[in-house]
Order: C-alpha cells, then sequence, then structure tokens
C-alpha cells in the first residue's frame, strides 16, 4: 500500500495496484494549493448570492402573491437553514483536502459515489444553462443596441422555444464560461474576487430607479400580499423549500472549494457572514423593484433583463447588461462548471479532467432547454427548485449522517481512492446508503404524483433530509452491530 502522510503532503501514487478512480484534480490538496482565505469565501459568496436567479427567485415571490415583507423573511430563513448543511460538508474538505465525489465515497463507496455524483452534476448543468440562458440573454439585448438591424436579423428563425438572437446571445455567453473554465480553479478565484460586486451596483441601480420611478418607497411597501388564509401558506411553504433548494447543489459540493482552505475559520467565518446577508440584501433589491414595476407599469416583472428593456438610455442600458454578463458570469463557472466538473471525473476519471468535465457540462447544460425552464415563476420556483430539492436533501443527509455521526469525523483519505480499503463495501458500493437516498426520494417526491400527499412534496427537501438521514444511520448501526456481535463473557 502506499504511504500517505495527510492532506498536507501531496499524494503520490507510484505503483499503488488498488488505486482506483484516481486523478491529479481530485487528488487531495497539498498546503500549498490552500491559498483560499477569509475574503476569498466571502467574495465566493458575494460573487454567488448577487445573480440574477436569485433576483429571479425574490422577484418570482412577488409575482406569486406575497407581500415584500413575506418575500424578504421567507429568503432570510431558508438562507439560514440551508448554512447549516454547508457548513457542516465544508468541514470535511478543509480538513482532508477532498472534493466532493471523493467525500461522499466514505457513505456511497468507491464507485458508488458515482451516484451523488451524477445528480449533483446533472442539477449543475441545469442552473449552468439556465444561467447562460440569462447571460445570452443580455448579449442579445447588447446587440439589439448596437445593431439597429439586428431585431430583423434575430427573428429569422426559432429552434426550440429560441430565435436566432436569442442562439447567438446564448453561444457568445456559452463560449465565454468555457474560456475562464480552461484556465483552471485559480483563475476562477481570482475572478470571483473581483466579479461578484458588479450585479450588486446594477440592482443598486435598479433600487435607485425604483425609488425615483415609483416616488419614493412608499408606495411600493404599501403593495399588499395579493394571497392570503391556507393561499398564503400554499406560496410560503414551497417558496421556502425553493429558498432552501436554491443552494441545496452547494451544500453538497462545497468541499470541491474549501478543499482549497487556509483553514477552518476562513472557510466558515467567510461563509457564514457571506451567504446570509448578501442573499437577503440582493433578494431585497429584487422584491422592491419588482414591487415597484407593479406601481409603475401595473403588473410585476420579476425579470430584471426585460425590466431594463423598458430602459431608452443607450449608454444605461450597456452598462446595464455589461454587469449582467460579468456577474452571470461569475456565478455560473465558480457554481455550475467547477463543482459538477469534478462530479464527472468521479464517473470517467480515466478520460475526463477538469477542462473535459467543464465542457461536458456546457454541452449538458445546451441539451436541457433551460430558457424554458425560467419562462414561468411557477415552473422556476415550484418545479425546477422543488423537485430537484427532493433528490438532494437526502444526498446532504446521508453525507452528513456519515461523516459527522457514524464515523465522528474521521476519514482514512487513502482508502478513499482504493479497491481494497474501508470504502470499497461491495464491489464499491454501500447498498444501505443507496436504500437510504430512494427512501429519502420517495417520500420528499411522492406527493408530485399523489395529491392527498402534495405537503410532502411542498416540504420535499426537509422531507428527503429527515428521511434520508434516519434511515442511513439505522442501517449502519445493524450492519455494525451485526459484524462486531457483542463477546458473551467466558466461563
Amino acid at each position: 500500500m502506499a504511504e500517505y502522510e495527510g492532506p498536507a503532503a501531496a499524494y503520490n501514487p507510484g505503483d499503488n495496484a488498488d488505486l482506483i478512480r484516481f486523478n491529479q484534480d481530485i487528488a487531495p490538496t497539498t498546503d500549498e494549493q490552500k491559498t483560499w482565505t477569509f475574503y476569498n469565501y466571502l467574495s465566493l459568496w458575494i460573487g454567488l448570492a448577487h445573480n440574477i436567479p436569485t433576483y429571479l427567485m425574490a422577484g418570482g415571490f412577488i409575482a406569486l402573491g406575497l407581500s415584500w415583507w413575506q418575500a424578504i423573511l421567507t429568503v432570510l430563513v431558508g438562507n439560514l437553514i440551508v448554512l447549516v448543511p454547508i457548513l457542516l460538508n465544508s468541514h470535511p474538505g478543509t480538513k482532508y483536502g477532498i472534493p466532493f465525489p471523493v467525500y461522499a465515497r466514505a457513505s456511497f463507496g468507491v464507485v458508488g459515489a458515482g451516484i451523488p455524483a451524477l445528480l449533483r452534476a446533472l442539477v449543475a448543468a441545469g442552473w449552468f444553462g439556465i444561467e447562460t440562458a440569462i447571460g445570452g440573454q443580455a448579449i442579445q439585448t447588447f446587440l439589439l443596441v448596437l445593431i439597429p438591424s439586428w431585431s430583423r436579423i434575430s427573428n429569422a428563425f426559432t429552434f426550440v422555444g429560441m430565435n436566432f438572437g436569442g442562439w447567438v446571445g446564448f453561444m457568445i455567453f456559452w463560449f465565454l464560461n468555457i474560456w475562464i473554465i480552461f484556465h483552471g480553479i485559480q483563475a476562477v478565484r481570482r475572478f470571483e474576487a473581483w466579479a461578484g460586486p458588479a450585479v450588486l451596483a446594477l440592482g443598486l441601480g435598479l433600487l435607485i430607479w425604483a425609488y425615483t420611478a415609483a416616488h419614493g418607497f412608499g408606495p411600493i411597501i404599501a403593495q399588499p400580499a395579493k394571497v392570503h388564509g391556507s393561499a398564503l401558506w400554499a406560496v410560503i411553504i414551497p417558496s421556502l423549500t425553493g429558498v432552501v433548494g436554491f443552494w441545496a447543489t452547494l451544500s453538497l459540493n462545497i468541499p470541491d472549494f474549501t478543499r482549497f482552505a487556509k483553514s477552518q475559520k476562513a472557510q466558515s467565518w467567510g461563509q457564514t457572514l457571506g451567504l446570509p446577508a448578501t442573499m437577503t440584501i440582493f433578494s431585497a433589491i429584487g422584491v422592491l423593484v419588482t414591487s415597484a414595476t407593479v406601481v409603475v407599469f401595473h403588473h410585476a416583472i420579476s425579470d430584471p433583463v426585460v425590466l431594463l428593456g423598458h430602459f431608452h438610455n443607450p449608454l444605461v442600458l450597456l452598462i446595464s447588461m455589461a454587469a449582467v454578463v460579468v456577474a452571470t458570469l461569475s456565478v455560473n463557472v465558480a457554481a455550475n462548471i467547477v463543482s459538477p466538473a469534478y462530479d464527472f471525473i468521479q464517473l470517467f476519471p480515466k478520460h475526463l479532467n477538469f477542462r473535459r468535465g467543464g465542457v461536458l457540462t456546457g454541452i449538458l447544460g445546451i441539451v436541457m432547454v433551460p430558457w424554458l425552464l425560467i419562462s414561468n415563476p411557477h415552473i422556476y420556483i415550484f418545479s425546477w427548485l422543488d423537485v430537484y430539492s427532493g433528490f438532494l436533501g437526502p444526498v446532504a443527509a446521508i453525507l452528513i449522517a456519515d461523516y459527522w455521526v457514524f464515523r465522528r469525523r474521521t476519514l482514512e483519505v487513502l482508502q478513499l481512492y482504493e479497491r481494497t480499503g474501508q470504502y470499497f463495501y461491495t464491489r464499491g458500493y454501500n447498498v444501505l446508503a443507496v436504500w437510504a437516498l430512494l427512501a429519502g426520494i420517495v417520500v420528499s417526491l411522492i406527493g408530485r404524483v399523489v395529491p392527498s400527499l402534495a405537503w410532502l412534496f411542498d416540504y420535499s427537501w426537509f422531507v428527503g433530509f429527515a428521511v434520508a438521514f434516519a434511515v442511513y444511520l439505522i442501517l449502519m448501526g445493524r450492519r455494525t452491530a451485526v459484524s462486531q456481535p457483542s463477546q458473551a463473557p467466558s466461563l
């Protein structure tokens, strides 16, 4: 067996015949690679939270009938909840220097970790496509301003629900993402350090417009909720689940980033201060501006790119769309390419590296026709966010139950890469983790098809998490009891 001195030392596999599903992109990080500071994690979350889907989600709550304070409170509570699994899953990344697909091997098996990795990667590909559709829409607006005849050219034909101009903008933005990812993970860190605040500046600009156009905040906050009683809760509960589901992906693969942290303190404080505050502040901007559109235009406009299309000053429009492009590029690269690239490496380590995994994510992002997912708040919140929450909540539960309760934060890192270690289970799979995952998914999503159990779907992430957490610990506890029977006292 090859020697391994811990996460601070570079692992050289040498001629280790037991090695499986390994390449240098998912090897434990060395001390020299651990360069991310408190500010890097703070700016990471500023870049992630200050994005157009955040605005769309918060503004969508107004379109669904919530009042401004109900929408903001829903966002705050949801982000405080999801911060807990994010911090719990961040710890092993920093302590052992391992990415999410390797961390998942402890509970699912060296080969079985491909199951949660695939679930996570497919959701990320969908998010990549959504962000690319938004960035492409901004580029399309750029072209409409710069090229007077572009409107005619843009409508030359429509393919899969998007016209020619939309496809041009989409593919330009797609290639910008791939260009950044080809420069590696440290390029992502440098880009996040300055790109994150760009969309915040855009949001503040829209807030100033809202204040001016609506003649103060009075008319904005005076807009009442459009739903009450049972109808109100029918919106709030799935909306809260949607907020938690918004970061359900990052709550799994956050080790992909915290493996580069200088210390536990740097990543934990950077994230604790970065996520709830920035999400709530930017969501509040989205809520207030969307409420202002009701006052100004007599209907809610929850998409900021659509709202910007109502502005007629070319300079203002160009600056605003540039901010949209930069900010969307920032969150898309960090949240929706880095992590699935590692996930696909887990599945095909001999054929994929970081760059190829990123390209594969981009291709899947096109295939999933994301522009249709954001076409309606009901589809975006109640279908997209809530459905995948039912898949990812159980995965988070199993990871946390295994690391924090069953193994008490102790992992044998080298064995995560070997076919003869404790994490290989049976043919590389821990079938008990698979059963726990299926139990969580079925219970959380059954309400989608069984009307009498619809309330379970409204709480999909929470229900899936609770069921998978309990089932996993019960099954693993029984396995341990059977494999280590108590010894009868000798007579």
